[in-house]
């Protein structure tokens, strides 16, 4: 997992991402601490996932995925890096 450097913002993307774990997670009735024993964490690392606070890696993203019965893609619907932003605008 990586860890973001204490007192910088959580970027962007990992906010949306753990916002959508979130609501999934509501959505089906799950506590944080069904869904942290279900990866094999405690609950504090869901709530730091869910807030942005730590960055959600590919793989325990697909265990996420999994548990909460929704495909990865979902949690990048509708997202843009930064990068590609910067890229659509030199193209126009």
């Amino acid at each position: 997992m990586i860890e973001q450097k204490k007192g910088r913002a959580p970027n962007a993307i990992d906010l949306r991402i753990g916002e959508r774990v979130r609501a999934r997670r509501f959505e089906i009735g799950m506590s944080q601490e069904v869904l942290g024993d279900r990866l094999g964490i405690t609950f504090q690392q869901v709530q730091k996932y869910e807030k942005g606070a730590n960055r959600i890696s590919a793989s325990r993203l697909l265990d996420i995925a999994t548990v909460l019965e929704m495909p990865v893609a979902d949690f990048f619907e509708g997202l843009v890096s930064s990068k590609a932003k910067t890229a659509r605008r030199r193209r126009s």
